[in-house]
């Protein structure tokens, strides 16, 4: 079973997420923002994280910085999740560090392809 670290602020799009994350046969751990995201990632070895962009502490281009400064996180798979769909946007978080991007309201179904393409 594959875990994934879903780092998200806002606790209804956490719930509905994870549950249909869970379904799917995935371990979900959670993340409220990106301080905890960095720490968490760094503990709990996630085998791919989805990153809200706008966090509070640490928003979502940093903690993916972070994250790709350190070797043990350099080929994890990061899906930015964020309200802010426009092509510079997307461009932003593959700068940042990011595999992947899914704009808000999340598109499940497509976001699953893309986690499950980025798992192998």
């Amino acid at each position: 079973m594959a875990k994934i670290l879903l780092v998200e602020d806002n606790e209804m799009n956490r719930d509905s997420l994870s549950r249909l994350l869970a379904r799917r046969g995935y371990e979900v751990v959670f993340a409220e923002d990106g301080e905890e995201a960095v720490a968490l990632a760094l503990a709990a070895s996630p085998d791919l994280v989805l990153m809200d962009i706008s966090l509070p502490k640490l928003d979502g281009y940093e903690a993916t910085r972070r994250l790709r400064a350190r070797p043990e996180c350099r080929t994890l798979p990061i899906i930015a999740l964020t309200a802010h769909a426009m092509t510079s946007d997307r461009e932003k978080a593959l700068e940042a560090g990011c595999t992947d991007f899914e704009s808000k309201p999340v598109e499940f179904a497509r976001l699953l392809g893309k986690i499950q393409k980025h798992l192998g």
